[in-house]
């Protein structure tokens, strides 16, 4: 909620557009595919409320409408019902989605603006990640913790994810290992080795997605360990593969490709840690 709200704040009517249009689109299709299935109607869980937000915060302010629709879309049949409904699912719906948009609309997904205020300026912006990428930074800490800077929805207000984190920690909902190992992880790395000769890793970590996906993705039940072992090995896999994405990857972003593939090895890691 305070990144969603912030989001909002930011990046103005647009960015509670897509909200709503990814949460109705979410719950829509779950209902629409349970229904043709003759399944049982899940959509009283919320789970695709939370998919749909989700998938919201990893969108920019500029994308089409469309493009939250077919998200969702994908994220509810693909990677979650077709594997069974909730529980089932081995990767992360929501970064699914976001990972089948990127790959399918680059243009659309990576369309960045200025965040100014209530409204969002239509002018195309260099996100800090892009200029970590070409080893500059123009946005200062401050910046980066407040959410003065272009990216995603639900990503850029570093505090408003903190204060979630922080609050779903306090209600047992979601472990301490795999966010705060994965984001020390990340910042090690940069702070360690670094990336064209500088070493910034506050700023690598409060720039991009390593708050948001690190304590609201990384931490899904279903496609996560459940072992504290496999865990630890979970978060520290996903956090340097976070750094290599970034650091030799095409794209400047790597948290949601880092996330999937650990996802994809969380039975293998399951079964030599329980």
């Amino acid at each position: 909620v305070p990144a969603t709200a912030a989001g909002i704040y930011y990046f103005g009517l647009r960015a509670l557009i897509l909200i709503v249009a990814a949460i109705i689109s979410a719950v829509f299709f779950e209902w629409l595919y349970e229904k043709i299935t003759k399944k049982p109607v899940t959509i009283n869980d919320l789970s695709a409320v939370v998919t749909g937000l989700l998938l919201a915060m990893n969108l920019p302010a500029s994308a089409p409408v469309w493009v939250a629709i077919v998200g969702s879309a994908f994220a509810i049949i693909f990677a979650k019902q077709l594997f069974g409904g909730l529980g089932q699912n081995f990767i992360n719906p929501a970064l699914a989605g976001r990972a089948f948009l990127l790959a399918s609309y680059p243009t659309e997904m990576t369309t960045w603006v200025v965040p100014n205020g209530l409204a969002a300026d239509a002018a195309t912006y260099a996100t800090p990640l892009a200029q970590l990428k070409n080893g500059t930074l123009d946005a200062s800490l401050g910046q980066l913790v407040m959410g003065q800077v272009g990216g995603t929805i639900g990503e850029t207000c570093a505090i408003a994810l903190i204060i979630g984190g922080i609050y779903l920690l306090y209600k047992h909902v979601i472990s301490w290992k795999i966010p705060v190992i994965y984001i020390a992880t990340v910042f090690i790395l940069f702070a360690v080795i670094g990336r064209h000769g500088m070493r910034m890793p506050l700023q690598e970590i409060f720039a991009g997605g390593v708050m948001l996906g690190g304590i609201f993705m990384a931490t899904d039940y279903a496609s996560s360990p459940v072992t504290p072992k496999g865990q630890v090995i979970f978060a520290v896999g996903a956090g340097l593969l976070t750094y290599l994405i970034r650091t030799f990857g095409g794209y400047p972003e790597g948290v949601s490709y880092s996330i999937l593939i650990m996802n994809c090895c969380v039975p293998l890691i399951e079964r030599f840690t329980e």
